[in-house]
Formats: C-alpha cells, structure tokens, sequence
C-alpha cells in the first residue's frame, strides 16, 4: 500500500511525500523513484523532523503500536485501515488520539469515490426509497503473500472491513445478527484464512445486508454494491476493468487531500477511528460466526 500511495500523490498539488520510513533494505532499493528522504526507521524519520503529518501503510497488527509512537510525536496521523487486526485496537487507538486532541483519519479509500458518493446521495435523499437490502462483493485477483496473510486478521478483517464500513456509511444502519459461511473449496488452503467467504447481516433499519469475500477472480481486482429499495435499485461496479486503476488511485489522491484539509482546520471527510472500530467489530463477528461448508 505504501507504493500506491507513493503513485496515487505523484500528481497531487495538495500533498507531497516528504520522507518515507522503511525498514527493509531491499524495498528501500525498490521504491519508486521520489525525491522524498528514505529513512531505515520510524524514530529516524521522526528525529529529522520536517514532516507535517504520516500515512501509515505498515501491516495491520502493528497499526496501533505506530499510531502510540506518533501521537507521542504530537503528529496528525492517517492510518491505513483497519487500526489494527481487532475492534479493542481501533478503540484504543481512537481514545489516544482524542485525549490528544490529534487529526486522525482512517484508509476506507471507498468514501473517496465519486460513483459511490453518488450513490450515496440517491439513498439520502429517498431516490431508492426504503432500502430493503444492500449486496456488497470484493473478489481479488489471487491471494496475497503469505507474509501479508500472516499479518492481516484473516480474510473479514482484511478485506471484508472494507463492506462493514461501506455499508454503514452508505446506508446509515448499524450491524445486528451476523451468519457467515466459509467455501470449504480451496487452491491454497491456508489455516483460518479462506479463500473465499459469504455474511448475511440484520441492520438496525430493518434492511439486510450481504458481504460476499474471494481471493481469486479472474478480471482481476473487482467491488461492486448493489441497492434494492422500495422505489428502486441501484448496482455500482466502482471498481471494475478497464478503469478499475483509475478508480482506485484516484480515490487515494482525492483521500489524502481531504486529510490535508482536515489536518489545516477543515471538517473530517474520511473514516474516523471510532467508524474502523464499528467496521471491525462486525468483521470480528463474521470471523467468530463463520462455518465452513
């Protein structure tokens, strides 16, 4: 993530990478070229000062150890989600910034994407009607490394927080019961890893919501929403080939320049800590429901 990042600000006229923290000497090697200052580590990078805030791209269970390390260093702080692999973590990391009184901001890039805020919009204003259901999909193009997975919380944590928080942020409603069902089908088992997943939730509106997971697709990297309601439905293939790509680092530029807004005084347009905790304690439910077939 911290490469896309790199990419999605190349052509920002809002923000600017400054220094980069990077710990391994081959990736060092590797990165894109930059004129920022490469760092072997996060106290480095901090004792040279000349930062304005951090973008957090480490694996997910180090998240709130970083975020402790930089709220001491009084640094504004976006964070890639999902603060941490576990709700207690987000909440953590939530209650230190605001006894701190820091700008913090959390990754979910899908607030950032104009087809999705549209959406958004049609359901606010009623375009829809009553909302009956809302079908969220995420299906990867192959499985991540296994270092990545190691890391990540498994495959709700990892990718499925994406569809707690966008539901919630679409539809305005608050997860109730949570059923899961895992494929017992796979190319590269992995332990308590699968690699494909399926919940179906009770909303607090009344609606139902379903967030379908797989790690292998052959079009690549695809998510896409469908919206059914008594007026109407909607589906949103957000990102989708061709312009998947476009799409995706579009929304992470567009992402770091309403947090450079945020961080001069502006109101907060991403994901709060306290949104990363909702998100994940629903992944956490769907992981700990999750059968097998």
């Amino acid at each position: 993530m911290g490469r896309n990042h790199i990419r999605a600000l190349a052509n920002s006229s809002e923000v600017k990478v400054t220094a980069i923290a990077e710990p391994s000497q081959a990736t060092r090697d590797t990165l894109p070229r930059t004129d920022a200052r490469i760092y072997s580590d996060l106290d480095a990078m901090l004792e040279a000062g000349g930062v304005d805030a951090v973008l957090v791209c480490v694996p997910s269970d180090l998240h709130l150890e970083t975020v402790k390390r930089l709220v001491d260093a009084r640094l504004p702080t976006l964070c890639e989600k999902p603060v941490g692999v576990t709700a207690a973590e987000a909440r953590e990391a939530a209650a230190l910034v605001a006894g701190a009184g820091l700008p913090f901001q959390v990754g979910f890039w899908r607030r950032f994407v104009p087809s999705l805020n549209q959406l958004r919009e049609r359901i606010a204003t009623g375009k829809l009607g009553q909302i009956y259901a809302i079908a969220n999909f995420q299906w990867d193009a192959e499985p991540p490394s296994a270092y990545f997975r190691t890391h990540s919380g498994g495959i709700f944590v990892d990718m499925g927080v994406h569809e707690f928080d966008q539901t919630r942020w679409l539809i305005g409603q608050e997860f109730g019961a949570i059923t899961s069902l895992a494929s017992g089908v796979s190319a590269e088992p992995w332990p308590g890893d699968p690699e494909s997943a399926h919940a179906m939730a009770e909303l607090s509106g009344g609606s139902t919501a379903l967030i379908s997971l797989g790690r292998r697709f052959p079009l690549g990297d695809v998510c896409k929403v469908e919206i059914f309601g008594t007026k109407g439905a909607d589906e949103c293939k957000f990102l989708w080939p061709p312009k998947a790509d476009a799409t995706f680092f579009g929304a992470l530029r567009l992402q770091a320049e309403g947090f450079a807004r945020y961080v001069r005084g502006g109101p907060l347009e991403g994901a709060s800590a306290n949104d990363a905790a909702a998100a994940l304690e629903g992944a956490e439910r769907a992981a700990a429901q999750t059968v097998v077939a």
